[in-house]
Formats: structure tokens, sequence, C-alpha cells
């Protein structure tokens, strides 16, 4: 599948996706003319993943300018800077949504002062342009560095989704999987579910199965068990933040961390270094709570009382010291050792 996750329809002038809510039943895509429904798509998870929130948020901004009715540029990039401050609130956890924004505003800066409206539109979409593409040139070079530590007849436990539905396109874990393969190793996969929104085995399942890539799904509380078996060689996962003390990513991804450092299974973690927080510590990170059903129902189906106390963070944090190797597209780090990203 060529599909991109994430781009700009310039006909319509929208933000085109994949609605991810919508696999593995069907593959559609929708189109987004407005920084609510951009918001909407996000929070709902019609787009999500670290490096694809980077290009949503720049695209939003393209979004904001092309849609906006202002004839005044001061006007104009008032408005987008309202737009960048509510997209960013949309998930706080995931630092590449930020990142995205922080960059086509960046963009506008070397240019406020200009007087030309469809300058301002033109930069702001150049440069979101210019982070989707990065992204697809990026998680490739990530897999290229990656398949170093996989091995002909490995297989790779996975939790969560880090593929190409996570990005613009390839992807960061799955991306370093498809590089393994394409240089013609045999590599199989073990999918966690990953409960509660199911996007190991909606999504990861679904990909790897497309790209014919041999995939078994597990339930995530059964990867202690098939790795005590023997099952398992390498973890391998993907980040929504990295602080100078803990890994960010899909609830469930410590519980694997932990279990793999008791059976001695290497864990690494892949990701762009738009992913990196070095300014922070795991107590200075956000964790965003989810909506309580996403728990208590499974579509029409209750399966929980309805007025049950719930918890439901998005997101956990892996202590460093269980980390084996973060693969970056500038190479591999070992822990504590870090990429400069000055």
């Amino acid at each position: 599948m060529s599909l991109r996750t994430i781009w700009w329809d310039s006909e319509k002038r929208a933000v085109a996706m994949i609605d991810q809510t919508l696999l593995p039943e069907r593959l559609e895509t929708i189109e987004v003319d407005s920084i609510d429904g951009l918001c909407e798509a996000i929070l709902a998870l019609r787009v999500r993943g670290a490096p694809a929130l980077g290009a949503a948020g720049a695209y939003g901004l393209a979004l904001a300018a092309a849609r906006s009715d202002s004839t005044d540029p001061t006007a104009l990039l008032q408005e987008i800077e309202k737009a960048a401050e509510i997209i960013k609130g949309a998930r706080p956890t995931a630092i590449n949504l930020s990142w995205g924004v922080d960059r086509v505003m960046r963009a506008l800066d070397e240019i406020k002062a200009s007087d030309d409206l469809d300058e301002i539109r033109s930069a702001a979409l150049k440069e979101a342009e210019s982070i989707a593409e990065e992204d697809v040139a990026t998680n490739r070079a990530l897999g290229d560095v990656g398949t170093s530590l996989l091995e002909d007849g490995d297989v790779v436990l996975t939790h969560c989704n880090a593929g190409r539905l996570a990005c613009v396109g390839w992807g960061t874990a799955l991306g370093v999987i498809r590089s393994a393969v394409a240089e013609g190793k045999k590599i199989s996969v073990y999918a966690c579910e990953t409960r509660p929104l199911h996007q190991g085995s909606r999504l990861t399942a679904w990909e790897l199965s497309e790209d014919e890539i041999p995939v078994t799904l597990i339930c995530d509380n059964m990867s202690g068990m098939v790795m005590r078996e023997g099952r398992i060689d390498k973890v391998i996962v993907g980040a929504d933040r990295i602080t100078k003390d803990a890994v960010f990513n899909k609830i469930g991804t410590y519980s694997h961390a932990v279990l793999a450092k008791a059976h001695n299974i290497p864990f690494y973690v892949a990701a762009p270094i738009s992913t990196f927080d070095l300014d922070s510590l795991e107590k200075d990170v956000v964790i965003e709570e989810r909506d309580a059903d996403e728990i208590r129902r499974l579509g029409d189906k209750q399966l929980a009382p309805p007025d049950v106390k719930v918890y439901n963070p998005a997101f956990d944090a892996t202590p460093l010291e269980l980390v084996t190797a973060i693969i970056t597209e500038r190479g591999i780090y070992r822990p504590p050792e870090m990429p400069d990203v000055g």
C-alpha cells in the first residue's frame, strides 16, 4: 500500500487522511476543512501516532491560512497563532504535534513583516509539505539504521501501532521490520492487541498482513507468557515523547519493558529525533487521560457497569534503564547515551 496516512488536498483546500477508526473493516479517506474538524480527528484517533500528528499539526496551520477570509496580513497571522494554540492542546503527551505546529510558526516568523497574504499562505503550506516529505525520508533512514539489530529468523514483539499509519509513511518500529524484510531477512511479528482501542489488532495486524509479513496477534496480557516460552527474540516499540529519563508510549509499553528485562530480551525504541524532549523529565509530562467509556464499552456493547470508576491513561512512561537502545535516523543510542537535539 503506497497511500500516505495524511496529505494536503489542494483542490479542496483541506487536510486529507485515512480514517483509522474504520480499519480493518474498510479503508476510507476523509477531508477535514476546519480547525475544529482537525481537532476532532486528532481526539477521535482518526489520525494518530507521533510522526503523523506532527504532520497533522503542520497541515492544520496551512488549513487555517488557506481557509481564512482575512484581508489583513496581521489579522491572518493572529488567526494562525490562535489555531496553533488550539491544535497543540488537542493531545498534550505526544510532542510531535506541538513540534510540527512550532516549526510552521517559525517559518512564518521569517516573513511576519510580509504584507502579501498569498506569501503567508504559501509559506505555511510549504513548511507543512516539507515536514510530511521529511517524515517519509526520516523513517526510511531510521529503518535502515535499525535493521542491523535484527537477525534473519528473528521474532519481534511490538505494541500498539508504530507503522506507516502512525507516520506519513513507512513507519518507525514497523519501519525497522520492513527494512529488515526488504534486505531479505525473514522476520515475523507478535502484535499485542493494545487495549482499550486495539491499535495493535486493528492497525498493526492489518498493516503487516497487507505487507505479507507473518504476524501473530496476542492479548496484551500474554506477552510475559510468550517471552517465557522463548517465542520472542526482540521487542521493538515506537514513542510519543522521549525525555531525559523516560520513554512515553502507548499504555502497556512499560509492562512489556519490565517483562523483556526479566527474560533478558532486548527492548528497542524506534523514534525520530523530533520525538525527543531532552529539556524535560518524566515528572514534567502531562499524560493524557481519555474517555472512561473506551473501557466501559465496546461499540454498542456494555462491558462494565455504566457508572464504575475508570482510570484510562493513554500513555505510560518506561524508565530508560529498561531500554536497550533507541533507534533514530541519525544512529543507535544506548541509554544513558542520547543524541544531541539542540
